[in-house]
């Protein structure tokens, strides 16, 4: 389980895909079963989660991260 804090942005990368980038630049990319209430674009939010090396997804913009939990801290 890791805890960080970032950036949730929408890529336009095949059908679309959900990205979470950190306050260090690296990029996750969050499932599509990720409550909506997370996935809107340009908020930052603290999660706790779990980085799936057993996933592979279309879109390749990065690991996928399993949330677990999250807080947000700035939304639109």
């Amino acid at each position: 389980m890791i805890t960080i804090t970032g950036t949730v942005e929408r890529r336009n990368v095949g059908l679309g895909a959900w990205a979470f980038v950190t306050e260090d630049g690296t990029t996750y990319q969050l499932p599509k079963s990720t409550d909506k209430n997370l996935l809107q674009s340009g908020q930052t939010a603290q999660i706790t989660g779990q980085v799936r090396e057993d996933i592979m997804t279309t879109a390749m913009i990065g690991p996928v991260l399993e949330v677990k939990s999250f807080e947000l801290i700035s939304s639109n």
